[in-house]
């Protein structure tokens, strides 16, 4: 009497290698229905076929394979969805950071230095709303979203709305972990919750326009901080962002506009 299919005509009817069907054996994720205890040969059912192709595209996918072990092992449609959606969102993750990564060496493998336009600006002292706290890098547009969000319900309405900005230490940069600081330059700012006036000290800059997404920011403060090199003295202190256009303002990142500030020292008056 035939025992099931054997491992290669299983391998033929569900596209998948001898090898790949050994390796699930392996991890327990697919066992033959039975195994010949004096040849060791293995036989698959023709019910596992469908069992086999979910496998195969759930690593497709490059879900691990104790994740899949665990899709397969719970009946409840929900826990296999949020599974295989959190992998997807990890998915998703990877590839935009990969697409800015790929974003940024095609700014890098076409530098563009002379051509830069860079402004010096002398910025006067000036009393702000704000809020501030030392943060990890990696946990910057958390924070900033929060903070950002906060400001702005506590300044609706007052006068003197203008774009908003920030001022970040070197340190998150350099250690990892250093002072933010997010502000709506709003006259009358209020003291509330997060938000608390604060004056910005009077600052001489040197300052461009980087255009478009922010996935290659940095390859923008790359080429500011090579023009301050060249062209002015570079000064130790934080670097100043205003955001014209963001993605508070518009969902199109091919609008954004983000003024980068590079903290400069100057001999002669503007």
């Amino acid at each position: 009497m035939r025992r099931g299919l054997t491992i290669g005509e299983f391998a033929q009817l569900t596209r998948l290698s001898v090898r790949t069907l050994r390796r699930y054996h392996e991890a327990r994720l697919l066992e033959p229905a039975t195994v010949d205890e004096a040849t060791g040969y293995r036989y698959y059912s023709r019910e596992q076929i469908p069992q086999a192709q979910v496998i195969h595209r759930l690593r497709e996918l490059d879900l691990p394979l104790a994740e899949v072990e665990r899709v397969l092992a719970t009946d409840d449609p929900g826990t296999r969805a949020d599974l295989i959606a959190g992998h997807l969102q990890r998915l998703e993750d990877q590839l935009d950071r990969t697409r800015a990564a790929v974003t940024s060496l095609r700014q890098l493998l076409r530098p563009d230095v002379a051509g830069l336009a860079v402004e010096l600006r002398s910025l006067p002292a000036r009393t702000v709303a704000a809020i501030e706290a030392v943060v990890d890098l990696d946990a910057v547009l958390g924070w900033y979203d929060g903070a950002m969000a906060e400001l702005d319900a506590a300044v609706a309405g007052r006068a003197g709305f203008a774009p908003p900005g920030g001022v970040y230490a070197n340190e998150l940069f350099t250690a990892g972990r250093g002072s933010m600081l997010v502000y709506r330059p709003v006259t009358d700012a209020p003291a509330t919750g997060r938000v608390a006036p604060r004056t910005l000290p009077a600052v001489e800059l040197a300052v461009t326009v980087h255009s478009g997404p922010h996935d290659d920011l940095d390859v923008t403060y790359g080429r500011l901080g090579g023009w301050v090199v060249e062209h002015a003295l570079a000064v130790d202190g934080p670097v100043h962002e205003t955001y014209l256009c963001g993605p508070r303002d518009t969902p199109d990142p091919r609008r954004w506009r983000t003024e980068l500030g590079w903290p400069v020292f100057r001999l002669s008056p503007p």
